[in-house]
């Protein structure tokens, strides 16, 4: 018996001791929580931790030489996560940030009807002003489930170039559901630069978690901030254009319908893009822009309307150089070949009418005077007594050539929405006329530019170019630098051969410089500057015929590149090649002196605002 008890009592004690163990352990974590460490002191006061975005700054927009064009200012959504908001004073939000009772309520019941809404953040107001932020912050104790998230809005320091730089807005649910990158409130880039450039100016949201007590006041950073991410800003662009080129060239073009576009030869990079109308792009952005945007869209006018790049016209003579380059390449036509012009081109029952001027010309004269029955001659030689088995497949030939000067096709480039203008294709002839029954004269209209050839601005300003540079081309662009000034958009900045030998622009370009010295376009010469360029008519079924002008300069060492087109304007000479000739002046120059000039641009109104 003693045996056993002894036993016994030793397992009293080993219990004793464990038991003592225990409660000492207890007792010293229960100093470490309630008395050396706040940590679980705060955590019993917080209900949540909140996820907030931090919506990074856009990239600001700068021309060639760092003028800023599109730049950021802060602004408040009014943000709201529906499962979280607990019975608040409703009189008092609206008072604060000036809202409708009832908005607010239809808003919050629609965001607790549907399962995605309730739990994500939705925007209740908009770019709210500091001082209604300032009121709200105050307050924010009392409105459980709202909280304030700043973000940038765009501002336009100069307001040029509104088309070119294009402007946000919010994401619609077609973004949604293609990019999980946003949600319902971001904003997106909708045209222009905004949207060629979205995924680089948009940047990279930041994280933050935070700590809310059941008020919804901050509590500070989770975790001391060892899981939040940081909000990465959009890069900055450095774009091709010329700021107060830019700003004269709309300057020029207001209360006039049509486009301007300069491009520099040597490397593509568009100086000047001018639609007109235009607007200030600073309408399109703010509490206003809806408003702006419906104004805009229904002034008959169409200012939201980019010309340079959806606009599409017959180009008229300024086509007559191209014709003459094919011609020449496909040994139908050579600097020397004369034709006699008696005032128009007659075959048979047809006639195309041409204008006075000394004759017969050569190809260099041709140009400078503009002559219509030169160019008929000459085509109806190019396809029908050509060393080609038919017309067709000199109608092939002819084809393949114009598409290398990079007509009929969009430009594989930043600039969005531009349309493919029109080559016809024998295929469209043969179903018009019946396989086999067409020839030259069937579709003569082609050898001036006319019937189904279709060009915009920018490929008018491109065949300036091409000409300019003898045979080749370069992309034209719109950004030349990302991120830094001295790093070049390589992905835009292409080279393109045409198919016509380099020699055969020197007569094109002997009669384009005649064509300013003592031809059509006598009002776009100055001095001390050799300009080549072409005038150009195009025939609107719709009212007046269209003034086109594209040139290049200087003929030696060319610079810039332009076409002009004014709707509705009558002779290329009238309106597009002094516009044309002032903007070359002014980039050339940095001044214009012909005052006279000038004025008569700037004062006239074609169309009545």
């Amino acid at each position: 018996m003693n045996v056993k008890r002894d036993r016994y009592f030793g397992r009293q004690y080993f219990f004793l001791v464990l038991f003592i163990v225990v409660w000492v352990a207890l007792g010293m974590r229960l100093l470490s929580i309630q008395v050396l460490n706040d940590q679980y002191k705060r955590s019993s006061m917080v209900i949540s931790i909140r996820e907030e975005i931090e919506i990074p700054a856009r990239g600001v927009i700068r021309d060639r030489h760092g003028v800023e064009l599109v730049v950021n200012y802060p602004v408040y959504d009014l943000m709201v996560v529906a499962r979280e908001v607990k019975p608040f004073d409703t009189l008092l939000l609206c008072r604060i940030l000036d809202l409708d009772h009832l908005y607010v309520r239809e808003y919050l019941q629609r965001q607790m009807r549907d399962p995605y809404l309730r739990v994500n953040r939705g925007v209740i107001a908009r770019q709210l002003p500091i001082d209604q932020i300032g009121k709200f912050t105050e307050f924010q104790f009392r409105f459980p489930g709202f909280y304030v998230q700043e973000r940038t809005m765009r501002r336009y320091p100069i307001g040029v170039a509104a088309h070119t730089l294009g402007y946000i807005g919010e994401v619609n649910q077609g973004v949604l559901d293609r990019d999980s990158y946003y949600v319902a409130g971001d904003y997106i880039g909708i045209s222009g630069i905004e949207r060629s450039y979205e995924g680089v100016l948009r940047g990279e949201k930041g994280l933050r978690k935070r700590l809310k007590d059941k008020f919804g006041r901050d509590q500070g950073p989770y975790l001391g901030g060892e899981e939040d991410i940081q909000a990465r800003a959009g890069l900055d662009l450095y774009t091709t254009l010329d700021a107060g080129l830019q700003a004269y060239g709309e300057q020029l073009m207001e209360h006039k319908i049509g486009s301007v576009v300069a491009l520099e030869p040597s490397t593509g990079e568009i100086l000047a893009l001018v639609t007109s109308p235009t607007y200030d792009p600073n309408l399109l952005s703010g509490r206003e822009r809806a408003k702006n945007y419906h104004t805009l869209l229904n002034d008959t006018y169409r200012p939201l309307m980019n010309r340079a790049l959806q606009a599409q016209y017959p180009p008229g003579s300024t086509f007559k150089m191209v014709n003459a380059l094919i011609s020449m390449q496909m040994n139908a036509l050579r600097a020397e070949t004369r034709y006699s012009c008696g005032g128009a081109f007659h075959m048979g029952r047809l006639t195309v009418r041409c204008h006075g001027h000394p004759g017969p010309t050569n190809l260099a004269q041709s140009i400078q005077f503009s002559c219509n029955t030169y160019y008929c001659y000459n085509f109806r030689d190019m396809l029908d007594r050509s060393n080609y088995p038919n017309t067709k497949a000199a109608f092939e030939v002819w084809r393949a050539h114009a598409l290398s000067f990079g007509l009929g096709k969009r430009f594989n480039n930043d600039l969005p929405f531009g349309l493919a203008g029109n080559i016809p294709t024998s295929e469209f002839y043969d179903r018009y006329h019946g396989s086999g029954r067409w020839r030259a004269l069937s579709i003569i209209s082609l050898a001036i530019g006319q019937g189904e050839i279709l060009t915009t601005p920018v490929q008018l300003a491109n065949i300036a170019a091409v000409i300019a540079n003898k045979g080749h081309y370069f992309n034209p662009h719109i950004v030349k630098s990302i991120g830094h000034p001295d790093s070049l958009n390589t992905a835009v900045r292409e080279r393109f051969e045409t198919t016509i030998d380099p020699h055969h622009f020197e007569p094109i370009i002997i009669g384009m410089r005649d064509v300013v010295l003592a031809g059509t376009a006598r009002n776009a010469y100055i001095p001390g500057i050799t300009v080549c360029g072409k005038t150009g008519t195009a025939q609107n079924p719709h009212g007046d015929n269209h003034s086109l002008f594209i040139a290049y300069a200087p003929m030696e060492n060319p610079q810039i590149a332009i076409a002009v087109i004014v709707e509705n304007a009558g002779y290329g000479s009238t309106w597009a090649s002094p516009i044309a000739s002032l903007m070359i002046e002014k980039y050339l120059t940095g001044e214009v002196k012909r005052e006279a000039l000038e004025n008569r641009i700037l004062n006239s109104k074609l169309i009545k605002r």
